[in-house]
């Protein structure tokens, strides 16, 4: 039995959401499932979903940092009207797909918002006859309330058969940002981080330099000019330094950053074998959202992060911070990003000995599938 399974995703302001959902979802889809994941987010070139098919619902996103101003295609606002509309497009995916198993990206952890469509879907699917598991990474946000936790925790128990961490204990209790988890009994499982297989780099791009990235782009303009005023204040002035710029950054902006750029500097727009790259680069500049860190780990090249902490956002410090205990970044707190505090942390980064984190699980996308496949199979 093959089984098919229903992912729901929805990314508001980066892409990382998505792209992890979507290296789960080619994990799944290897190990036999059916999988369609069904999309809440305006549409990202390249996506890479494998064998899984893409469901489109009306999409949505935030212009704000703390997800309270919602807006959709031609910048409307979000009204009951789309609510309804899309609340019905979720069900009539669930109708169609019947799926054995329902997954949720982030939600019940996150993604509040979007509960008016999810509570009644996952009503409905459980009613079918579907087991539901939640999809979620390492570190939460610390909620505005105090009470949004135990809400939390209210739906897990209400909706849920399965919590599927993707972290490591040792490295991130999800106790730490989620404090009732005592509560979650055998619903709990850690997988381990989920890490993007990686797609050889084209010729010999990446090779021996300095690959300065920021996800999706949305908020990383910032970063990735302090880079480019940062390289000739630094030791690595003389390597070939290569700027992607994510998604979220426009033409005109891409432009501009070209227009500071030296000639041994490269500004161009991210690219799917961001992985490859990194293998054969010499240091990585960027933010600490969760896939690019894995990346940056499997990579095993120096990594300089300055972690986002706009509007609530705490869980790239979090995990900067903690791997920096260990030796293997350097942090540079977002409100202390200048060039120079840049170049300093590039240099001590190259200039320290080789770290590799060692005993951290990183088979999340394999270990998801197998725990997944034995629910099925109970």
């Amino acid at each position: 039995m093959s089984g098919s399974v229903l992912f729901w995703v929805q990314h508001l302001l980066g892409i990382g959401h998505l792209k992890r959902t979507s290296t789960l979802a080619r994990a799944l889809a290897a190990d036999g499932f059916d999988v369609t994941v069904v999309s809440g987010g305006f549409p990202v070139p390249g996506l890479r979903l494998g064998g899984a098919k893409l469901v489109q619902l009306p999409p949505v996103r935030a212009v704000d940092v703390y997800f309270k101003d919602l807006r959709t295609e031609g910048e409307q606002p979000i009204t009951d009207r789309w609510r309804a509309e899309r609340a019905a497009a979720l069900m009539q995916v669930g109708e169609a797909v019947r799926p054995d198993i329902v997954l949720t990206e982030l939600f019940p952890f996150g993604r509040r918002q979007l509960a008016f469509e999810l509570e009644p879907f996952l009503s409905a699917m459980r009613k079918n006859g579907a087991y539901i598991a939640c999809s979620v990474r390492d570190i939460l946000v610390e909620p505005p309330k105090p009470e949004r936790l135990l809400e939390m925790l209210e739906r897990t128990e209400r909706y849920f058969d399965r919590v599927l961490v993707h972290g490591d204990p040792n490295l991130v209790p999800f106790e730490e940002t989620f404090p009732h988890t005592d509560r979650l009994a055998g619903r709990l499982a850690y997988t381990g981080y989920v890490v993007e297989e990686p797609i050889e780099a084209a010729g010999t791009d990446g090779a021996g330099e300095i690959i300065v990235s920021a996800g999706g782009g949305a908020v990383s303009e910032p970063l990735l000019r302090a880079a480019l005023a940062a390289k000739p204040l630094s030791q690595a002035k003389n390597l070939r330094w290569r700027v992607l710029c994510g998604a979220g950054i426009g033409e005109a902006v891409i432009a501009d950053l070209r227009s500071l750029a030296d000639a041994s500097t490269i500004v161009e727009p991210a690219r799917a074998d961001f992985p490859g790259l990194l293998a054969r680069g010499r240091l990585s500049v960027s933010q600490a959202g969760y896939n690019t860190i894995m990346d940056v780990l499997a990579a095993g090249i120096p990594g300089v992060v300055v972690p986002y902490a706009g509007g609530l956002e705490s869980e790239q410090t979090l995990r900067a911070r903690r791997l920096a205990e260990r030796g293997v970044l350097q942090v540079v707190d977002e409100k202390s990003l200048s060039p120079q505090a840049l170049a300093t942390a590039i240099d001590a980064a190259l200039g320290a000995p080789p770290r590799q984190i060692g005993g951290l699980a990183t088979n999340g996308a394999a270990e998801t599938a197998r725990l997944l496949r034995n629910a099925l199979s109970a």
